[in-house]
């Protein structure tokens, strides 16, 4: 069952959605602290100014320090805000000479000055205001006492200006995500461009199509196109196959069918209780021919398409000491010998499917009857490794050349030979089983010394057998 988990494009913009929200996150940051430094600089530049000014305008008289506050001080510290501005000259003894700071705010900028010129924000009678501080040494008057002078005015212009800065940057921000949200939707569109094509290249295939895709494709589909070509291949040889076995299979069936049409034929053309009697005896040689045939046919389709749900842990030399006592009292097997090596007494447990696996040895047993003379040896049993364990099967007939051990497994194969009742289906039958169970078909066999085939079953391990 195909479950829809959502879009590739829906993927795409929710990564660049969170990309550009962790990196648009940290720019409004930059922004804002950029906006608020920009705006300190500014006002600061105009406290740093107005100092001066007041420093400029600084005398003394009978050792004293007197000012007289410039008008151009409270022009360089006007601004549209209207920020309330204070100011305040201290004596060496930390005493006010002038100034609009209350006491409390006087002792404590007396306690933090160190001789360098200092910015701090702090309180003044519950407004927060930015201050500047300075000292100044009177060379050259009758008293060098050093003075301190302070100017600072209250936060709000600094703040405002700073808004108005963060909100021009994020109106530039703002622009730039919806432009780079519609040039990025676009992006995806073109970038998932091939993979339409490649969708509409493969719904235009007719069903029987399965040649390999030829397309133009980015380095990133080009294993999904490779894969699809693999994929179409097996199809085309699965279907080669189903044609080439489903060809064979009419053949093989229309052999018997045709004979027993001959047979009744010729039975109803005489009138001779003899010739009969052979017709009917033909008619059961082919019908059993026949009915043998359609079941080989039908246990090698139930394997190549069963699901192996049912195997179970089961022990192969019980299975097979059975399979080989029952073909033994068979008429066909009275004419070889037909017998079973001798098997050690540890258990050959393995996860099979009994009733296929009772079909694969009755075919082991039936393709050596069938294809070697009378008189025959044949000979099964289980060798045992730590991975595998191998059921063999050796018999003493003529064996096959070589150039034909590869095709034996292989639907309506007899090894060159077409001299015996076979069908040419019980090997296939072999090689299915032994697929579905996991394990190596081989087949050895030397012209004269007859024909070997081993089948090597995975062994559980010893805390499951």
């Amino acid at each position: 069952m195909i479950v829809i988990d959502g879009t590739i494009r829906q993927r795409l913009a929710a990564w660049l959605l969170a990309t550009v929200g962790v990196l648009g996150a940290f720019l409004l940051i930059e922004a804002y602290t950029s906006a608020v430094r920009a705006a300190d600089q500014s006002y600061d530049s105009q406290l740093e100014a107005a100092s001066l000014t007041i420093a400029e305008a600084v005398q003394w008289q009978d050792g004293q320090p007197v000012v007289e506050i410039p008008a151009a001080a409270f022009q360089i510290l006007a601004t549209d805000q209207q920020e309330r501005v204070f100011y305040a000259l201290l004596n060496a003894a930390g005493k006010q000479v002038t100034g609009n700071l209350n006491a409390a705010m006087i002792a404590t900028l007396h306690t933090a000055f160190s001789g360098d010129p200092m910015w701090m924000f702090t309180q003044n009678n519950g407004a927060r205001i930015r201050l500047y501080g300075r000292e100044l040494r009177s060379a050259g008057w009758e008293s060098t006492e050093p003075v301190q002078v302070w100017v600072g005015h209250t936060v709000s212009g600094r703040e405002v200006l700073a808004n108005e800065l963060f909100l021009a940057t994020l109106t530039r921000f703002l622009v730039m995500v919806v432009l780079t949200a519609l040039l990025s939707l676009l992006a995806i569109r073109m970038a998932l461009h091939p993979v339409r094509r490649l969708r509409r290249a493969l719904r235009k295939r007719d069903a029987d199509d399965v040649s390999a895709l030829s397309a133009r494709v980015p380095g990133e589909l080009y294993e999904l196109v490779e894969t699809l070509n693999a994929l179409f291949e097996r199809q085309r040889q699965g279907r080669n196959t189903l044609l080439r076995f489903t060809a064979d299979a009419s053949h093989q069936l229309k052999t018997p069918l045709a004979g027993l049409q001959s047979a009744s034929e010729l039975a109803l053309l005489s009138d001779n209780p003899e010739d009969w009697r052979q017709a009917l005896q033909t008619v059961h040689h082919s019908s059993e021919r026949t009915s043998r045939l359609a079941s080989q046919l039908l246990s090698l389709a139930r394997l190549r398409h069963g699901s192996g749900e049912t195997r179970e842990r089961l022990d192969l030399a019980d299975l097979l000491r059975d399979t080989v006592m029952e073909w033994a009292e068979r008429g066909a097997a009275q004419n070889h010998d037909l017998g079973l090596a001798r098997l050690s007494t540890e258990p050959y447990v393995i996860l099979g499917e009994p009733w296929s696996l009772r079909e694969m040895v009755g075919n082991l047993i039936d393709n050596a009857l069938r294809h070697t003379p009378a008189g025959c040896e044949i000979t099964l049993g289980l060798e045992r490794t730590a991975e595998l364990i191998t059921l063999t099967i050796q018999d003493s007939g003529p064996g096959v050349s070589e150039d034909v051990l590869d095709r034996l497994h292989q639907p309506f194969e007899r090894g060159g030979r077409q001299d015996t009742a076979g069908s040419g289906l019980g090997l296939a039958i072999v090689d299915s089983t032994a697929r579905m169970h996991n394990a190596t078909l081989l087949i050895r066999s030397e012209p004269g010394q007859g024909l070997w085939i081993g089948i090597g079953f995975p062994a559980l391990p010893e805390d499951q057998t």
